[in-house]
């Protein structure tokens, strides 16, 4: 029961999206989805459940620390994921609320 209780206040600060985005946010998801990279990792993100060890991405995926870390800042920028650290650690975390705004958007189009 306090495992449950940690991962809820981890997500506390996270405030789930219920409007349209704006177009400068969609731009920026969109920015942040054309590199294929991005989207990679995207896609294994959206295949966890919960948050995913930035260190367990940069074993998946043949590139640098330093390009990793790159693609996830823009990733974070654009809102699509999020970044908890802990110390020299950090867990990764797909932004369902806003992936699934930027699809209702994407339909509205």
């Amino acid at each position: 029961m306090m495992v449950v209780k940690a991962q809820e206040a981890r997500h506390e600060h996270v405030p789930e999206v219920h409007e349209p985005l704006s177009a400068n946010q969609r731009m920026a998801i969109l920015k942040a989805l054309g590199d294929p990279r991005r989207l990679e990792i995207i896609e294994r993100l959206s295949a966890c459940e919960g948050c995913f060890a930035c260190s367990d991405m940069r074993e998946c995926l043949p590139i640098s620390a330093a390009t990793l870390s790159h693609h996830l800042k823009e990733l974070e920028t654009s809102g699509l994921i999020t970044i908890a650290r802990e110390g020299k650690f950090a867990r990764l975390t797909l932004r369902r609320d806003v992936w699934q705004a930027f699809l209702a958007d994407l339909q509205r189009l």
